[in-house]
Protein backbone atom coordinates (compact mmCIF):
# COMPACT_ATOMS: atom_id res chain seq x y z
CA UNK A 1 0.00 0.00 0.00
CA UNK A 2 1.28 3.46 -0.92
CA UNK A 3 1.84 5.86 1.95
CA UNK A 4 -0.45 8.89 2.04
CA UNK A 5 2.06 11.67 1.79
CA UNK A 6 1.14 15.30 1.20
CA UNK A 7 2.63 15.02 -2.28
CA UNK A 8 0.45 12.01 -3.13
CA UNK A 9 -2.65 13.79 -1.78
CA UNK A 10 -2.00 16.90 -3.90
CA UNK A 11 -1.23 14.72 -6.90
CA UNK A 12 -4.52 12.84 -6.42
CA UNK A 13 -6.49 16.08 -6.13
CA UNK A 14 -4.82 17.48 -9.25
CA UNK A 15 -5.27 14.39 -11.39
CA UNK A 16 -8.86 13.76 -10.31
CA UNK A 17 -9.82 17.40 -10.88
CA UNK A 18 -8.17 17.24 -14.32
CA UNK A 19 -10.09 14.08 -15.19
CA UNK A 20 -13.36 15.68 -14.02
CA UNK A 21 -12.77 18.77 -16.15
CA UNK A 22 -11.91 16.64 -19.18
CA UNK A 23 -14.93 14.43 -18.54
CA UNK A 24 -17.18 17.47 -18.55
CA UNK A 25 -15.91 18.39 -22.05
CA UNK A 26 -16.33 14.84 -23.34
CA UNK A 27 -19.81 14.35 -21.85
CA UNK A 28 -21.00 17.72 -23.13
CA UNK A 29 -19.93 16.91 -26.69
CA UNK A 30 -20.79 13.21 -26.68
CA UNK A 31 -24.26 13.50 -25.11
CA UNK A 32 -25.07 16.96 -26.52
CA UNK A 33 -25.53 18.40 -23.02
CA UNK A 34 -26.38 22.06 -22.46
CA UNK A 35 -24.24 23.42 -19.61
CA UNK A 36 -25.47 26.41 -17.61
CA UNK A 37 -23.30 29.19 -16.27
CA UNK A 38 -22.93 27.39 -12.91
CA UNK A 39 -21.79 24.23 -14.75
CA UNK A 40 -19.24 26.22 -16.71
CA UNK A 41 -18.03 27.98 -13.55
CA UNK A 42 -17.61 24.60 -11.84
CA UNK A 43 -15.71 23.32 -14.89
CA UNK A 44 -13.35 26.28 -14.57
CA UNK A 45 -12.92 25.61 -10.84
CA UNK A 46 -12.00 21.97 -11.55
CA UNK A 47 -9.45 23.16 -14.12
CA UNK A 48 -7.88 25.58 -11.63
CA UNK A 49 -7.90 22.99 -8.83
CA UNK A 50 -6.10 20.60 -11.18
CA UNK A 51 -3.37 23.13 -11.96
CA UNK A 52 -2.89 24.27 -8.35
CA UNK A 53 -3.09 20.71 -6.99
CA UNK A 54 -0.34 19.59 -9.37
CA UNK A 55 1.75 22.64 -8.47
CA UNK A 56 1.29 21.85 -4.75
CA UNK A 57 2.45 18.28 -5.48
CA UNK A 58 5.82 19.63 -6.60
CA UNK A 59 6.45 20.80 -3.04
CA UNK A 60 7.52 24.26 -4.21
CA UNK A 61 5.10 26.80 -2.71
CA UNK A 62 2.96 23.96 -1.40
CA UNK A 63 1.18 26.07 1.22
CA UNK A 64 0.28 28.79 -1.30
CA UNK A 65 -0.94 26.39 -4.00
CA UNK A 66 -2.65 24.20 -1.43
CA UNK A 67 -4.43 27.19 0.08
CA UNK A 68 -5.68 28.12 -3.38
CA UNK A 69 -6.95 24.56 -3.87
CA UNK A 70 -8.71 24.82 -0.52
CA UNK A 71 -10.30 28.15 -1.45
CA UNK A 72 -11.41 26.92 -4.89
CA UNK A 73 -12.78 23.66 -3.49
CA UNK A 74 -14.80 25.72 -1.00
CA UNK A 75 -16.12 27.93 -3.80
CA UNK A 76 -16.97 24.83 -5.82
CA UNK A 77 -18.77 23.26 -2.88
CA UNK A 78 -20.85 26.42 -2.43
CA UNK A 79 -21.63 26.68 -6.16
CA UNK A 80 -22.58 23.01 -6.53
CA UNK A 81 -24.68 23.23 -3.34
CA UNK A 82 -26.60 26.17 -4.78
CA UNK A 83 -27.17 24.36 -8.09
CA UNK A 84 -28.27 21.22 -6.22
CA UNK A 85 -30.73 23.36 -4.24
CA UNK A 86 -32.06 24.85 -7.49
CA UNK A 87 -32.59 21.38 -8.92
CA UNK A 88 -34.51 20.27 -5.81
CA UNK A 89 -37.09 23.04 -6.18
CA UNK A 90 -40.44 22.32 -7.85
CA UNK A 91 -40.25 22.93 -11.62
CA UNK A 92 -40.77 26.58 -12.48
CA UNK A 93 -40.44 27.85 -8.90
CA UNK A 94 -36.72 28.79 -8.98
CA UNK A 95 -34.33 29.64 -11.75
CA UNK A 96 -30.75 30.71 -12.19
CA UNK A 97 -31.88 33.20 -14.82
CA UNK A 98 -32.32 36.59 -13.18
CA UNK A 99 -33.01 40.05 -14.44
CA UNK A 100 -29.45 41.27 -13.81
CA UNK A 101 -26.48 38.95 -14.35
CA UNK A 102 -24.44 38.36 -11.20
CA UNK A 103 -20.66 38.38 -10.93
CA UNK A 104 -20.31 34.67 -11.77
CA UNK A 105 -22.65 35.01 -14.76
CA UNK A 106 -20.76 38.03 -16.09
CA UNK A 107 -17.43 36.23 -15.71
CA UNK A 108 -18.70 33.06 -17.43
CA UNK A 109 -20.26 35.08 -20.27
CA UNK A 110 -16.89 36.82 -20.73
CA UNK A 111 -15.19 33.40 -20.93
CA UNK A 112 -17.90 32.20 -23.32
CA UNK A 113 -17.24 35.13 -25.63
CA UNK A 114 -13.47 34.59 -25.39
CA UNK A 115 -13.32 30.78 -25.77
CA UNK A 116 -16.76 29.48 -26.78
CA UNK A 117 -15.52 25.95 -27.46
CA UNK A 118 -14.69 25.54 -23.75
CA UNK A 119 -17.10 27.81 -21.94
CA UNK A 120 -20.29 28.20 -24.01
CA UNK A 121 -23.44 28.53 -21.88
CA UNK A 122 -26.53 26.93 -23.41
CA UNK A 123 -28.66 25.56 -20.56
CA UNK A 124 -30.44 26.40 -17.33
CA UNK A 125 -29.06 25.59 -13.88
CA UNK A 126 -32.23 23.93 -12.63
CA UNK A 127 -32.26 21.36 -15.48
CA UNK A 128 -31.02 17.84 -14.75
CA UNK A 129 -29.95 16.67 -18.20
CA UNK A 130 -27.93 13.71 -17.00
CA UNK A 131 -28.51 11.59 -13.91
CA UNK A 132 -25.98 8.90 -12.97
CA UNK A 133 -26.85 6.46 -10.20
CA UNK A 134 -29.64 8.75 -9.02
CA UNK A 135 -27.47 11.87 -8.81
CA UNK A 136 -27.37 14.82 -11.22
CA UNK A 137 -24.06 16.17 -12.45
CA UNK A 138 -24.45 19.04 -9.96
CA UNK A 139 -24.77 16.46 -7.16
CA UNK A 140 -21.65 14.66 -8.37
CA UNK A 141 -19.81 17.97 -8.54
CA UNK A 142 -20.86 18.68 -4.95
CA UNK A 143 -19.48 15.31 -3.83
CA UNK A 144 -16.25 15.95 -5.76
CA UNK A 145 -15.70 19.49 -4.47
CA UNK A 146 -16.50 18.50 -0.88
CA UNK A 147 -14.09 15.56 -1.15
CA UNK A 148 -11.37 17.83 -2.56
CA UNK A 149 -12.03 20.25 0.30
CA UNK A 150 -11.59 17.54 2.93
CA UNK A 151 -8.45 16.11 1.31
CA UNK A 152 -6.97 19.61 0.85
CA UNK A 153 -7.49 20.37 4.56
CA UNK A 154 -5.87 17.05 5.40
CA UNK A 155 -2.91 17.71 3.10
CA UNK A 156 -2.40 21.29 4.29
CA UNK A 157 -2.42 20.41 7.97
CA UNK A 158 -0.89 16.93 7.83
CA UNK A 159 2.11 16.67 10.11
CA UNK A 160 5.45 15.61 8.79
CA UNK A 161 7.81 16.81 6.15
CA UNK A 162 6.76 14.53 3.30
Amino acid sequence: MLPLTRKSLWLAIGLIAMSLALSSFVLTAWLNLHPCYLCIFQRLLFMLIAVFGLLAATGFGEKVWGSLVLLLAGAGTATASYQTWLQLQPPGSASCAGSQPGLIEQFVYFLSDSVPSLFEVSGLCEDEELVIMGLSLANWALVSFASALVVAVWALFKRGSD
